[in-house]
């Protein structure tokens, strides 16, 4: 339900299949979720109720005008192709609305889907950025594993713990990051759940900085360079990332991206593609604003 600038754009890595297709989905993001009355839902809306802008197609009524409609939580959510994974082979065609006793089993296997496909999304990129090292082999268990796991029955997906499997997988995701984030700076930063709420890092040389589930909504990042900088679930919720350097950061998403705000000068990795809401136009140069650094070589 991403209002990004361009849906179809092709990535340009092997994610191309960890992209909502909402054509081939029975709207169950829109159905699945619970919503609560806030910033970002309009309305309060129960878990396996359909929301009230759902259409019989199962698009939405309001696609275009979510935002100013007061659904900007819509507008940001990304299931990383958990949609169509569960209605097209996981329940084989078949959505609740015509088949009405596979609802609950439906939604509850979405849920599971999601998380299973998100782990996908970054076990895929840790094997981009080290194609070649002592963890490859590691990784593409890893990867193999949580690929056979979406491709369970109902059943089986619906009695799956994924946050105890998020757990498992997490470490070795970490000890990615450690590596890539080591040819940066040979003691990068860690700063992972830290408070960075509205903090002020214009201009900041977060390079390599351990960002992992830090809290940065409202930030100030413009000009900030996120180069190798790990993003791992960090909350970027309008955040200001206007002329950042976000190209080479590590397992950054497109929710992230869709909840905060950018521009034109704000570089993006290519796996991503860049929001609606975003300006057009790029920020005027500032002094205080990072300049990009030579790379270091790999070793």
């Amino acid at each position: 339900m991403s209002d990004r600038a361009d849906d179809s754009a092709h990535l340009a890595d092997g994610r191309h299949d960890l992209r909502a297709d909402c054509g081939r989905c029975a709207g169950l993001c829109c159905v699945a979720p619970a919503f609560a009355a806030s910033a970002d839902f309009a309305v309060d809306k129960p878990a396996g109720q359909p929301c009230r802008n759902l259409l019989a197609d199962f698009g939405c009524g309001i696609h275009d005008s979510l935002r100013d409609r007061g659904f900007p939580g819509c507008a940001v959510f990304d299931c990383f192709g958990a949609g169509q994974q569960v209605t097209q082979v996981t329940f084989g065609g078949r959505d609740w609305r015509g088949t009405p006793e596979i609802a609950t089993s439906m939604f509850t296997v979405f849920t599971v889907m999601r998380q299973l496909r998100e782990l996908l999304w970054y076990l895929t990129e840790a094997l981009e950025l080290l194609p070649d090292c002592p963890l490859s082999s590691e990784l593409d268990r890893a990867r193999e594993r949580t690929e056979r796991l979406t491709g369970a029955s109902p059943d089986e997906l619906a009695a799956f713990d994924a946050t105890a499997y998020r757990q498992e997988i997490g470490p070795l995701l970490t000890r990615v990051s450690e590596v890539v984030r080591a040819e940066v700076r040979d003691s990068a930063p860690d700063r992972s759940g830290a408070d960075l709420i509205e903090a002020n890092l214009r201009g900041a040389d977060l390079r390599g900085t351990g960002l992992r589930g830090a809290y940065l909504l409202g930030a100030d990042l413009r000009g900030a360079d996120l180069r190798k900088a790990d993003l791992l679930g960090a909350d970027l919720r309008v955040a200001d990332l206007r002329g950042a350097f976000l190209g080479e950061s590590l397992f950054l998403t497109q929710p992230q991206l869709d909840a905060a705000n950018g521009d034109a000068a704000t570089t993006i990795p290519p796996s991503l593609t860049r929001p609606r809401h975003w300006s057009t136009s790029a920020t005027p140069a500032d002094p205080t604003t990072a300049r990009p650094r030579r790379r270091r070589r790999r070793r």
